[in-house]
């Protein structure tokens, strides 16, 4: 199969979540014969398209028209690339960019998609995909029906593809900038919260829940712990709904799926919802005055105690050890 890599990037270096999608597009082509193409789009995407050829070879679309990452004139161009180039497999990260990207794009190529990735197999020629369904509680074997097919995989089920031995070479890609749909504008982009690392990006996620009473106690605690770990902040939905954390900052399966090598929950209760948001990640730290609260069973340490209390000693002992 030829599988086509949709590469996110922050203008410069390809994010970690393209890179765990380059491991599953590697072990579909090995396993079928096939190749792996990258694909980086953007303006002035020279930097990002130069970091994604140390791993394959990469097709790069570079125009103005593709500056802001609006999926709509994005999807339109993955799209002709796909067909284009006759690829059989396009494929991209599970991050709210990547999904809002490719399901365009699985609607323009047909319909043939399937999202949240977390495993695969290849069987009697055929490719096989495991999904969650029901937010987590279940995962499904599903087989598209189609092509070219469409997937987006999460980013803590499948490592990040190392570079390859020799840099791959770089293709410049021609947009077509007047089939562009140009219904969106982007006015401008709020700054993250506290200048903290996106929650799908960061390696350490701190998120608060329903125990939090205000913003000032959000950020005092949950966003001084995040800082400590140089990690980011995130928020149960309980909290976006009370006005005290911004949406941006929910994780679950209504906001952002995160898998970060270490989860805190902090006065998180562990909602199925939440559950499904985070449960992936490397270790999961929670701390609940509630002894029987769900998040326990699915957390790798727990302490049992009120967090304005737990909180503020765990920051006190981070900062005396960086001392």
């Amino acid at each position: 199969m030829k599988v086509l890599v949709h590469f996110e990037h922050d203008g410069g270096a390809i994010k970690r979540g393209s890179l765990s999608a380059l491991r599953f597009a590697r072990d579909v082509a090995e396993q079928t014969g096939g190749a792996v193409t990258g694909l980086v789009l953007g303006s002035d995407a020279g930097d990002a398209a130069s970091d994604a050829a140390r791993y394959v070879p990469v097709l790069v679309a570079d125009d103005t028209a593709l500056k802001p990452a609006i999926a709509g004139p994005h999807a339109r161009v993955i799209a002709d690339a796909v067909t284009s180039g006759g690829f059989d497999v396009v494929v991209g990260a599970a991050t709210s960019a990547g999904k809002d990207v490719l399901g365009r794009v699985g609607g323009l190529l047909g319909g043939f998609m399937a999202s949240d990735v977390v495993g695969h197999e290849v069987a009697d020629g055929e490719l096989l995909f495991r999904r969650p369904m029901f937010a987590g509680s279940a995962i499904a074997t599903v087989r598209l029906c189609g092509g070219p097919q469409v997937v987006t995989v999460r980013d803590a089920s499948y490592e990040p593809s190392d570079a390859a031995a020799e840099p791959g070479a770089i293709t410049p890609l021609a947009v077509d900038t007047g089939s562009l749909p140009r219904d969106v504008e982007v006015t401008g982009t709020p700054p993250s919260q506290g200048g903290r690392p996106d929650v799908t990006e960061a390696q350490v996620v701190v998120s608060g829940g329903r125990a939090w009473k205000s913003s000032e106690d959000f950020e005092t605690h949950v966003g001084a712990l995040a800082d400590l770990f140089g990690g980011a902040a995130g928020s149960s939905r309980a909290l976006v709904d009370a006005g005290i954390t911004p949406n941006e900052l929910q994780v679950g399966q209504t906001g952002k799926i995160v898998a970060p090598q270490l989860y805190l929950a902090l006065g998180i209760s562990g909602a199925v919802q939440h559950l499904a948001g985070m449960r992936n990640s490397k270790v999961i730290v929670a701390i609940n005055e509630d002894r029987d609260a769900p998040i326990f069973q699915v957390s790798n340490y727990g302490i049992v105690g009120d967090v304005y209390e737990v909180v503020p000693l765990l920051i006190e002992k981070l900062k005396a050890a960086d001392a």
